[in-house]
């Protein structure tokens, strides 16, 4: 293997000769570790140059936008395709997925050039996506010729499109979903097939007790005569959908039945659907506890790895000298700012010797993650051009008046109020000039913060809250004049841009979410747990398309819609005479089919929310066969009872962490040595506009040596934490578990991390075996 001897030989070149400096292969290799320690990849690459090189421009972010380009492409296929939203002929579509196929297969091999080749063998991900492959092409070639001959088929292979999307290396967090999900699945069978046991138990009591009253159902129907009817029925229950309507037959005869019904509630939809909530999470977050444990455990390994390539030799101990730390840094965070790059070589290097110990060394890619902001203040343009009348003693009198708590308290009284109008009969011309006087507010308010703080550190990069603050009042202008505009021109009238208007005034009462210290942190730590939300996102999307496109092939075609105004017979029944006295039809849900994607996913989201989902099934199982009630109860086991419960409980607990749990050490190592730099800001001095420093500089980094005195920054920049954001999920999730996860946790062994024999990704580097 290539790989293997360039390992080797970097690893021998090293012990031998620790005082040579690294060489540019040597520090791009080393870049290589310390990134996939940072952004957590278990990619194993060969160490060859050309093989470094290969792999640098795999993982580049156009290689993997470029990747999620054309995954898009082709699960929107399904769009085109018959039964389609908009349709387009067979041969287009067919091209368009060759195409993606092309380029799925020629990324696999580009991966496959990187990696050992023992190791990508055993990677099951690229089996599944060279199977799925071939048994994509199969199915084109057979529907493609069936079709020529006028024989219609079925897409199989559909269903199988988010296999590329799950298993290419750039949806990790989406496979570590699935796979804990998988790990779980055992640990939760055993607690549901004891649920499923109390359904037929009392779905047999419900037979005997109900089945020879000859009770009937408000639709005349018979009532609990049928075993698979009755455990549906029950089945149903235990989501509250047809409740009380399913109790109601057996309680207008005897109310003593309701005792079943509602013994049957306890026990089925409060007692076991908690015990499997618990099941489930629990479970779940031990194998999630395990996967960031392996994780935590490989960046051990590779940041030693990336230590032994680039050591030398001081006194008895070795270390990375600054000048290589630095050019480490710079290749692996190209955009780092001189500041920042400064700040972190002071914490690395905590004596400033000119060298950082292995143990600091160890902690780069965390320190990384950590994001960092600095704020260059300048001088206000004001002070510049008309200082005199900046530095009076009115104005200085108003900077004082806006940066006072009783300024934003009258401003959250003004938008409460404003709320208040909003709410009232706009047409009264009291209110509508009332609307005028809040807009006038608003201005006067903006621009006395513009007069008050430099406009370019309030409306910085990193000023979310203040960018956010203007473009409602902005928003608010736009309504208020634009709403204006459109009575004033009586002979025009478009209710859409009416409808724009009335969302634009009442946007302006999110101001309170800037206003509110207390609401401002919930949502900051909303967006901050986004990127974990959005794994889950794609995971039940994955499970979403797999089951639209199944429920097109099954019931595409069976139920159509028609215009509300038709009254048509075939319109009362959405086109199916099956449907003729059913609820479905009854409560004109006609609209809710599977005739295209786009539908499929509006019929699968009103399943996840469970109500009525059973007039649904009952409606599909009418125009098909009783069977597709399984479709419907498949679909609620995985969506709603699996992973909707994992994903509400993980959510929790991540809102938790991010909003309470307190900085970890190296944060406080860098808040630390920011202060003793005497360059620190609170965050939320930031956010109120609270910077008062007038001095200009430049963002030059850490100046000044004066021998025993502290080394001080350049005036007018400051840095600070920006706090409780991660770069990356698998930094907030190993802050979930690092308090369970103890620093000196010796963990598995490389094999077991990725299931590889340990020769395969590291060959023979005894280095690694040692330092390991």
């Amino acid at each position: 293997m290539p790989g293997a001897g360039r390992a080797v030989g970097v690893s021998r070149l090293r012990s031998e000769h620790p005082e040579e400096p690294p060489t540019q292969e040597d520090l791009l290799l080393a870049a290589a570790y310390v990134s996939d320690a940072q952004y957590n990849r278990n990619v194993p690459f060969q160490t060859s140059p050309q093989a470094i090189r290969l792999y640098y421009f795999y993982k580049h972010w156009a290689m993997r936008a470029a990747t999620y380009v054309f995954v898009c492409v082709h699960l929107s296929l399904a769009l085109f395709e018959e039964p389609a939203l908009f349709p387009l002929p067979f041969w287009a579509t067919s091209i368009a997925e060759v195409l993606c196929l092309t380029v799925f297969f020629g990324r696999l091999v580009h991966f496959a050039k990187v990696t050992p080749q023992m190791v990508f063998w055993k990677d099951t991900k690229n089996i599944c996506i060279m199977v799925t492959i071939v048994l994509t092409l199969i199915d084109l070639i057979i529907y493609g010729s069936l079709e020529a001959v006028y024989i219609h088929s079925v897409r199989w292979s559909r269903p199988l499109r988010p296999v590329f999307l799950i298993n290419f290396s750039e949806s990790r967090q989406i496979r570590r979903a699935f796979r804990s999900i998988r790990n779980t699945l055992p640990d939760i069978l055993y607690v549901f097939l004891l649920f499923l046991f109390s359904v037929l138990i009392f779905s047999l009591m419900a037979l005997k007790l109900f089945g020879d009253r000859g009770l009937r159902t408000a639709e005349g129907a018979s009532y609990f005569t049928n075993i698979l009817e009755t455990a549906f029925e029950l089945y149903v229950l235990v989501t509250t959908a047809n409740s009380p309507d399913v109790m109601m037959p057996a309680y207008n005869f005897n109310w003593w039945y309701s005792l079943y019904f509602i013994t049957y509630i306890i026990i089925n939809t409060y007692i076991f659907m908690s015990v499997f909530l618990a099941v489930v999470y629990n479970n779940y977050r031990k194998h999630l506890k395990n996967e960031i444990r392996k994780l935590a455990y490989l960046k051990r390994h590779k940041m030693i790895e990336a230590f032994n390539i680039l050591k030398v030799k001081v006194g008895t101990e070795f270390m990375v000298k600054e000048a290589t730390w630095k050019r480490l840094v710079k290749v692996v965070a190209p955009d780092i700012s001189s500041s920042h790059l400064e700040l972190l070589l002071r914490i690395s290097d905590e004596g400033q010797k000119g060298h950082v110990d292995k143990t600091n060394f160890l902690r780069l890619a965390d320190l990384l993650n950590i994001q960092v902001v600095t704020i260059n203040i300048k001088r206000h343009p004001l002070e510049a051009w008309v200082p005199r009348v900046y530095q009076s003693s009115a104005s200085l009198l108003i900077k004082k008046m806006v940066r006072h708590r009783i300024f934003i308290w009258v401003y959250d009284v003004i938008i409460l109020i404003n709320a208040i109008f909003i709410a009232l009969d706009e047409k009264n011309p009291f209110i509508s000039y009332a609307e005028w006087l809040f807009l006038s507010l608003y201005v006067i308010e903006i621009l006395l913060k513009l007069y008050t703080y430099e406009p370019r550190a309030y409306f910085g990069r990193k000023q979310f809250w203040n960018w956010f603050d203007m473009l409602i009042i902005l928003a608010a202008l736009v309504a208020t004049v634009a709403n204006a505009t459109i009575q004033s021109a009586r002979k025009y009238n478009s209710q859409q841009i009416l409808d724009i208007v009335l969302i634009l005034r009442i946007l302006r009462l999110l101001r309170v979410i800037v206003s509110i210290q207390r609401f401002r942190v919930i949502v900051t730590t909303l967006i901050n747990i986004g990127p974990t939300m959005l794994t889950f996102g794609g995971l039940v999307f994955v499970v979403y398309y797999a089951f639209a496109v199944i429920g097109m092939e099954a019931f595409h075609g069976k139920v159509q819609f028609f215009d509300p105004n038709f009254t048509t017979s075939d319109a009362l029944v959405c086109g199916n005479p099956a449907l003729k006295g059913s609820a479905f039809a009854r409560d004109r849900y006609c609209k809710n089919n599977f005739n295209d994607l786009a539908s499929s996913f509006i019929v699968l989201m009103e399943l996840t929310v469970v109500n009525q989902w059973h007039v649904l099934a009952d409606g599909f199982a009418l125009v098909t066969h009783q069977a597709a009630k399984l479709y419907f109860i498949l679909f609620h086991i995985v969506v709603v009872i699996l992973i909707v419960n994992i994903f509400v409980a993980f959510i929790l607990e991540a809102f938790f962490v991010a909003y309470s749990l307190e900085k970890s050490e190296l944060e406080t190592a860098i808040e630390k040595k920011i202060q003793e730099l005497g360059v620190g800001i609170q965050e939320d001095d930031v956010q109120g506009g609270k910077l008062t420093d007038n001095v200009d500089a430049k963002d030059s980094g850490f100046s000044g040596d004066d021998g025993d005195n502290k080394r001080k920054a350049l005036k007018g920049l400051y840095c600070r934490i920006a706090s409780k954001k991660y770069r990356t999920v698998d930094a907030l999730l190993q802050r979930m578990f690092e308090s369970e996860i103890g620093p000196d946790e010796e963990g598995p062994s490389l094999d077991e991390i990725l299931n590889f024999s340990p020769n395969d990704i590291y060959p023979k580097n005894p280095n690694f075996e040692n330092s390991a």
